[in-house]
């Protein structure tokens, strides 16, 4: 029997300053945040910084937007360890990707596709802020932290860090699974569950 798996993927981007793009720029992961779950647990946690070649030194405003540094970056692994990693994860059975948003796997394909690498995910991908916009009614995406705290919930230790992220994208699946199922279980009403009908013909049996 194959073995299912969903993925859980955050990923934090390089960005060029606001003014004075470099020619041909384009974003490319620099953080990975994943968390595998099997059978509704958690299996395994991974972070890791990843290091840019294309445009291999980060402008100021990446690094304050992210709170990252230069020498964290450089000392991070290669695009194609972690194209490998998840190719493995592919490999392991049937296997679920699970983004906010649906800017991660377009990075990576974009990624893959730039250093020459094949897309490693043969599976099924859902963008849960799709999911949670039609499920919600709402007519804008929301954003990640402010989904979970439209549920009065927490996110997982700190927005842009990418297990972070990838944590807190978990949580909110499953509070909207939870919400999903809720709703297949409640059955309509009817005027049977509100009054008593044997206490009511006891009444005009008399």
């Amino acid at each position: 029997m194959t073995e299912s798996y969903t993925i859980f993927i955050d990923f934090e981007f390089s960005m060029p300053q606001k003014k004075g793009m470099p020619k041909d720029f384009y974003p490319e992961i620099i953080e990975a945040g994943i968390v595998v779950v099997h059978n509704n647990e958690i299996i395994e946690q991974f972070s890791e910084y990843v290091r840019p070649t294309a445009f291999p030194i980060l402008t100021s405003r990446c690094m304050e937007f992210l709170s990252i540094t230069q020498d964290q970056v450089n000392t991070g692994i290669s695009l194609e360890e972690l194209v490998n990693r998840f190719k493995g994860y592919n490999e392991r059975g049937k296997c679920k990707v699970v983004t906010w948003g649906n800017m991660d796997m377009k990075v990576l394909r974009d990624n893959c596709r730039k250093a020459d690498l094949p897309f490693p995910f043969t599976g099924e991908f859902v963008d849960l802020s799709m999911e949670y916009k039609k499920f919600f009614g709402d007519q804008n995406q929301t954003g990640l932290w402010k989904a979970v705290r439209d549920y009065g919930k927490d996110g997982v230790g700190k927005h842009h860090r990418a297990l972070d992220d990838a944590l807190t994208t978990l949580h909110i699946y499953r509070l909207v699974e939870k919400d999903k199922q809720y709703l297949q279980n409640s059955a309509t009403t009817t005027i049977g569950d509100r009054i008593d009908l044997s206490q009511l013909l006891n009444k005009f049996a008399l």
